[in-house]
């Protein structure tokens, strides 16, 4: 029998969402290795330590950690969850100018010791980032992309799901733009079974628009009610890792560069992509309204500036 090919994942950042992403990739079994990378050495041993002991009853991934960045070498995918955590009554983009100062020293760091694997960007603002991040790595544009939207999506389908008691694989329907405020369902093409929500038995657009409200408040609730939001995200890392290393080709909404979008170009925002082993294969553009259109152009116009005060005042 042909052994197993090995396949290494770097994480950046071991707060709860990086922890708690290498704990879901453990238990997932997609990588032979998983390196933790955190410039708190001690916490960054605490976490692998707390890892390698559970081996026994996972599939003993080697787990290796540090404070440098040569633990990126030979790393299929680099997850950067490291910067300041989004908290009470702070939005994401509140994070931008602290985050973006410590992206710009990982990624030097990343690009010292690893030229060929996939970055994605879990860290807020998650647009924006991904933006500088695709800019400062000098990688091609399908290796550099944010997890975007995968989790609004995930709780957009959940509430879905319930309104219309159904199973949340039966439903389909996407929240795009970006990941934050200006976030926008995209109800023109959403449907449960397909079969488009407005010939759907109980629509009601009133209870649809609190549904995507509630979707859109729901890390600020939950931020609220425990500090930090982390096991979600952390299953979207596993999901996303697994597609890529696995060539899955899902359709997974991730922030990425825009290009001719409905006339959006060189900015990230989340659109539905192909993923598979080389990181973004395509860029599908769905048909959006008028509306959603030029919901899309806001969330692109507030990523872009933010973007931009990062890039005109250096860090």
């Amino acid at each position: 029998m042909a052994s197993k090919q090995k396949t290494k994942v770097a994480i950046v950042g071991t707060g709860f969402v990086g922890a708690t992403a290498a704990y879901a990739l453990c238990i997932d079994g997609i990588a032979s290795e998983i390196a933790l990378i955190d410039m708190d050495k001690k916490r960054a041993e605490g976490e692998a330590l707390d890892l390698i002991h559970g081996t026994l009853f996972t599939s003993n991934t080697k787990i290796t950690y540090g404070n440098t960045y040569r633990l990126c070498k030979g790393a299929d995918i680099i997850v950067i969850t490291a910067g300041a955590h989004q908290k009470e009554g702070e939005t994401r983009l509140d994070l931008v100018k602290k985050n973006a100062s410590i992206l710009q020293q990982i990624i030097a760091g990343i690009t010292a010791n690893n030229h060929q694997g996939i970055i994605i960007i879990v860290s807020n603002p998650l647009d924006v980032l991904t933006s500088l991040a695709l800019q400062w790595s000098g990688f091609p544009k399908e290796r550099v992309f944010g997890t975007g939207t995968m989790l609004d999506t995930a709780r957009f389908r959940h509430y879905l799901s319930e309104y219309y008691e159904v199973n949340p694989s039966s439903v389909h329907a996407y929240i795009l733009g970006e990941h934050g405020d200006s976030e926008f369902p995209a109800w023109s093409c959403a449907h449960v079974g397909g079969v488009p929500l407005k010939s759907f038995e109980r629509y009601n657009p009133k209870e649809l628009s609190k549904i995507a409200e509630k979707t859109r408040n729901a890390a600020y609730e939950i931020i609220a009610k425990k500090g930090a939001t982390y096991y979600a995200i952390g299953l979207v890392i596993t999901k996303l890792v697994r597609t890529i290393l696995t060539d899955q080709r899902h359709v997974l909404p991730v922030s990425c560069l825009l290009e001719n979008y409905y006339a959006i170009n060189n900015i990230c925002l989340s659109i539905p992509a192909v993923i598979g082993r080389q990181g973004i294969l395509k860029k599908i553009k769905i048909p959006l309204n008028k509306k959603e259109q030029q919901q899309l152009k806001r969330s692109a116009n507030i990523v872009k500036a933010y973007t931009q005060i990062v890039e005109k005042h250096g860090n």
